[in-house]
């Protein structure tokens, strides 16, 4: 069954939706099958993989609101391992029309169902909001992966997400955990990026992503070419970032599976018999 993150933060401009694209990609590229699921309605997911919004004919929007098949909106990409369920402009009217539908909250949840066996990661790119939208991935998804710049005000919008996240657990995805918290946009030569850094690592111990997210010139080049970054420039210091990144979520699901599998083979044992015939 597939790993599903929904990359989410209801703050702009934090990047997001580079994170979502770049990290799919670099999964991919490690010979994941990805499935990159585009929420935000500006669709630069689309964009940043050279998918036009305007050239999507079955969208999100069409399978959240008329519940067709996933299926249907699924797009090859460039990477060989990476397909894209896409987004277009119409799904701005899908916080609406939710509003009022039977089971709103697990339309992404049911329609991922379909796909799941399919895939070994499936990446969500969620709107810069808490509606409906991002309720559905958060409600889809195994864990939350929160991209943060470094700077007070991401900080201070970080509770407010942590609050929602806390709420869709206790009411609506009580499996749902943090996959951890990626900063982004990082200077190394800000003296306040080191200051957040530091804050943002002794409050969440353990939680916060070995590797930060540079600024990197050829990182912002690479969405208006159409291409994620490590197809735009494979050595530069983002795409270098963004695979280290696609490696650490590799090594913690495969100890995520490992601790399970050890769990069910301990579950599962057979009690060792003593000289006496007792369980021991």
């Amino acid at each position: 069954m597939a790993r599903i993150i929904a990359v989410s933060n209801q703050k702009g401009g934090v990047g997001k939706t580079t994170t979502s694209v770049n990290l799919a990609a670099s999964l991919a590229a490690a010979e994941k099958k990805v499935l990159l699921v585009d929420l935000d309605p500006q669709a630069n997911a689309g964009s940043g993989l050279g998918i036009s919004p305007e050239s999507v004919q079955a969208s999100m929007y069409h399978v959240l609101v008329d519940e067709v098949s996933i299926k249907s909106a699924i797009l090859h990409t460039e990477l060989k391992c990476l397909n894209l369920a896409a987004a277009n402009q119409d799904l701005i009217g899908a916080e609406i029309e939710l509003v009022t539908a039977i089971g709103r909250e697990v339309r992404l949840k049911d329609a991922l169902a379909q796909v799941n066996d399919i895939y070994d990661y499936i990446i969500i790119d969620c709107p810069p909001a808490l509606g409906i939208l991002t309720v559905n991935a958060l409600t889809a998804a195994h864990s939350v992966l929160i991209p943060m710049q470094c700077e007070y005000y991401a900080m201070e919008g970080l509770s407010q997400l942590l609050k929602t996240v806390g709420l869709i657990k206790r009411r609506l995805n009580p499996d749902l955990e943090r996959e951890g918290i990626l900063l982004t946009m990082y200077d190394r030569r800000n003296n306040l990026c080191h200051q957040v850094e530091q804050d943002i690592r002794t409050h969440f111990q353990g939680e916060v992503f070995g590797t930060v997210i540079p600024r990197n010139v050829r990182l912002s080049e690479a969405p208006s070419h159409g291409k994620p970054v490590i197809l735009y420039d494979i050595n530069s210091t983002g795409a270098i970032a963004y695979m280290e990144i696609a490696r650490e979520i590799i090594r913690r699901q495969t100890k995520r599976l490992s601790d399970k599998n050890q769990a069910n083979s301990e579950k599962n044992a057979t009690p060792a018999l003593n000289h006496e015939g007792l369980n021991v």
